[in-house]
């Protein structure tokens, strides 16, 4: 029975712990789940493994299995309540809605869901209730460069729209943003964390060039995100990821969010989370995606191309090749075609990437020609048409581009130009539809 005197659907509910008190309980139950702990230290029965912060036993159950369909069922922080009303956003998104309880809980999460489904509000939103509870709790943060909540991102564009949702919701809490991400320079990032701060996102090599310098500590941390998760634990960036977890205190809460996760890291996240994280997928298949697919030889390809362009020629639309040499080809015929269109791919000058992208942004271009740079941490709003004028072999990749269109519920179009090559990779996207 809970306080209201009811039977909660879904099992029983553990009492309260002996942490300072922090609600964290769906409004349907009325029930505490397990609050945040002010740290490690003051926490001495804390298991000591990343991605929990319970007392020794079971992990409560209520924020995770009570149902939640409006953010004020997640008994989240006024503050942040507030701004997200403000903002116009009521209704959690179903990642939103299975990710947001366990963080609130203090539980681990990894968290796999398509692009556009709200991933970044997902973590943002626990993150800064926690660091927020701390101040109001009496624990503020009181020396420099030592944050509390650090998201890290594969790229730079990534981590500005990160820092860029993150910035919407303090506007209450007031609490403070910085970033260190490759691509700016340096002196500018050294006096980003120069003072005191909650919230740091940073890309893999810039963030190590300060820790290895003792300008950042992350001693103090308290919950540590990897977003795009997939990208961060491959082979480049897995040893930052492992630095920054050792750097890190034993009780920091872990939370790892992508759109595609392949089996082959399961091993890399036992190791980093010690245990079972509470695991979300929201599915891969988006219901507002349109996919065609039209059968090609090589030498019909930009033929096929110009005839889906001139469709509808005033669709802002990303043209997805894979290498350097395909990219170049592909500017060459529409240069050839007299059409207006922007760069956006590793091999080229960072400025000049930057101006495409705003520019395509603007509306000033519609089209960009990229490679699978584009297909991730690119927030492209309305898009509304995604063309793989070369499909890429794996399936992953294939996702994260598919994911900048359709994003929020907004309809979208993926066009697929197809050859021989591509046949396997097509019958794993028409497997996606079955499952």
């Amino acid at each position: 029975m809970n306080r209201l005197g009811k039977t909660c659907p879904f099992g029983s509910v553990d009492p309260p712990g002996s942490y300072p008190p922090v609600r964290n309980a769906c409004r349907s139950c009325r029930e505490v789940a397990a609050p945040i702990p002010t740290n490690g230290a003051g926490n001495p029965a804390a298991r000591e493994r990343k991605g929990t912060a319970f007392p020794l036993g079971e992990p409560r159950r209520a924020a995770i299995l009570c149902p939640v369909t409006s953010f004020a069922d997640l008994s989240l922080l006024p503050s942040l309540l507030g701004t997200l009303a403000e903002l116009g956003l009521t209704e959690p998104t179903r990642v939103q809605r299975e990710a947001i309880p366990p963080q609130l809980a203090g539980r681990g999460v990894v968290a796999v869901s398509e692009t556009g489904s709200g991933k970044t509000l997902a973590f943002a939103l626990p993150m800064l209730h926690q660091l927020k509870a701390l101040e109001a709790g009496g624990d503020a943060v009181d020396s420099a460069s030592r944050p509390r909540g650090l998201v890290l991102v594969p790229g730079r564009e990534l981590g500005e729209q990160v820092c860029k949702v993150f910035k919407s919701l303090t506007h209450d809490t007031r609490l403070r943003v910085r970033s260190v991400l490759g691509g700016t320079k340096k002196q500018r990032a050294r006096q980003n964390v120069g003072g005191m701060f909650e919230v740091l996102v940073a890309t893999p090599g810039r963030l190590q060039q300060f820790l290895d310098s003792g300008e950042l500590r992350l001693d103090d941390l308290r919950a540590l995100v990897l977003d795009e998760a997939d990208s961060l634990l491959a082979v480049d960036f897995l040893p930052v990821v492992r630095q920054v977890v050792a750097a890190s205190p034993a009780s920091a809460r872990l939370a790892l969010f992508a759109a595609t996760f392949p089996a082959a890291y399961e091993e890399t996240v036992a190791q980093l989370f010690g245990g079972d994280p509470v695991r979300v997928r929201s599915g891969q298949a988006l219901e507002t995606l349109t996919t065609i697919n039209r059968n090609v030889t090589e030498e019909q390809r930009f033929e096929a191309l110009g005839k889906v362009l001139a469709q509808d020629p005033e669709v802002p639309t990303l043209l997805f090749a894979n290498t350097r040499q395909q990219c170049e080809r592909l500017a060459a015929w529409l240069g050839e075609q007299g059409v207006a269109f922007g760069n956006y791919r590793g091999q080229m000058d960072a400025t000049e990437r930057r101006q495409s992208l705003a520019a395509f942004r603007r509306g000033e271009l519609r089209l960009l020609v990229t490679t699978d740079l584009g297909g991730r941490g690119l927030d492209l709003e309305g898009l509304e048409r995604v063309i793989n004028v070369f499909l890429p072999q794996d399936l992953e990749d294939y996702l994260h581009r598919a994911g900048r269109t359709a994003r929020a519920g907004r309809p979208g179009t993926v066009v697929n130009l197809v050859t021989k090559r591509d046949l396997p990779l097509l019958r794993q996207i028409q497997g996606l539809g079955r499952r």
